[in-house]
């Protein structure tokens, strides 16, 4: 068929998903979780004690969830097995088997393993045949993943997308993971705020619309051309030998926070979190007025506030603001499809109601987002 005569595909999200692995933990509970850094510097240790009733009233977490045994120090699930347990509801929801999937599409913040996620979770899914696709690119990951789903189903090249993001933070964040005479404050402070889970989405194409929740438009940039990295790790560009890694401290993931991040994030005109929202919001000629809930991907209370007051001024009510961070901690880019999923399974929607989600992440400053619409009839 030629491109001009093809039809419109709508994208509609038929099923959803997530898995939390472990019991829910209160942040007192996260260093017994996580393991104490006996062996840190003692300035740190202190600096550490000071940081812990800090980080819990900026962040207002009152549950974390962990994927590894306190006592036996074993991790129970891993970036796979989470992906494959929140991608076999959402397969369950959409009311599909697994063998229904043509196309996987897996976002995780980074990874150093091959074979890569996607075709391990299709083994695992027991998928014989499918395309597939992985994205590494922090809290935008799983935009991205959403993103060539999306646009693959809109072109016609598959039917039955599973779009897919897990988060294992706490492999990155345990005492054991650490040399820890070398450990800084910018790689303990994200103890405190990261946690475990995945979350899956499951998308068809359509040729009309029918009740539920259709993906409208999904976007991205990098406005990190002239900006140094605030999050990330020293590793170089090639594979180190894993002794002399360990020994200078480069597989420390860090991430920089107080002046360093505020200069970087906040620009004279207004944050870069505002300014890429608003060219989203112009390029799509969004109808504002119809939002219904605004998912923003922050890791912290007092950023969300902040960028709220900001958002006030496009004309997006704060009482729109949909954030379940509170009740499980900051899973990272899992969160942006897990909020979906709670959407659809614990609110009231109505026809023409916008669902509305931008992140902006701070490894190089990544920005995405996507705009969702219900169809009532």
């Amino acid at each position: 068929m030629d491109h001009s005569e093809q039809k419109d595909i709508h994208v509609k999200l038929s099923g959803t998903g997530n898995f939390l692995p472990g019991k829910a933990i209160s942040a007192d509970e996260v260093d017994y979780y996580l393991g104490e850094l006996e062996n840190a510097p003692i300035k740190i240790r202190n600096w550490q004690k000071r940081i812990r009733s800090l980080m819990k009233e900026m962040l207002d977490v009152e549950y974390y969830h962990f994927a590894i045994d306190p006592e036996t120090r074993q991790f129970t699930e891993d970036n796979v097995t989470l992906a494959v347990k929140a991608a076999t509801r959402a397969i369950r929801d959409a009311e599909l088997e697994p063998g229904d999937i043509d196309l996987i599409v897996y976002g995780s913040a980074h990874q150093d393993q091959m074979p890569t996620a996607s075709v391990r979770i299709q083994e695992k899914l027991g998928i014989e045949q499918c395309g597939e696709i992985s994205v590494h690119a922090n809290c935008t990951s799983a935009y991205k993943a959403l993103l060539i789903a999306h646009d693959f189903i809109r072109n016609g090249r598959y039917r039955n997308a599973l779009v897919i993001s897990s988060s294992m933070s706490s492999s990155e964040l345990v005492a054991e993971y650490y040399n820890q005479p070398l450990v800084r404050k910018e790689e303990l402070f994200l103890r405190y705020f990261l946690s475990d889970g995945a979350a899956a989405l499951v998308l068809q194409g359509c040729d009309t619309r029918s009740a539920g929740l259709f993906v409208e438009h999904v976007y991205m940039e990098s406005i990190g051309g002239k900006k140094p990295s605030a999050m990330g790790n020293k590793r170089p560009a090639y594979w180190m030998n894993p002794k002399e890694e360990f020994e200078k401290g480069y597989h420390h993931l860090a991430q920089m926070f107080q002046e360093e991040l505020r200069v970087n994030f906040h620009e004279p005109d207004g944050s870069v979190f505002l300014k890429g929202l608003k060219r989203m919001i112009a390029k799509y000629h969004m109808e504002l007025e119809k939002l219904r809930f605004f998912q923003v991907n922050f890791p912290s209370k007092h950023i969300t506030e902040l960028v709220m007051d900001e958002c006030e001024t496009l004309g997006i009510k704060r009482e729109t603001l949909y954030t379940k961070m509170s009740t499980m901690g900051y899973i990272g880019p899992p969160m942006a499809l897990l909020c979906l999923d709670k959407i659809r399974h614990e609110e009231s929607l109505k026809d023409g109601d916008l669902i509305l989600s931008f992140v902006t992440e701070v490894s190089k400053f990544m920005q995405a987002g996507y705009l969702m619409k219900y169809c009532g009839h």
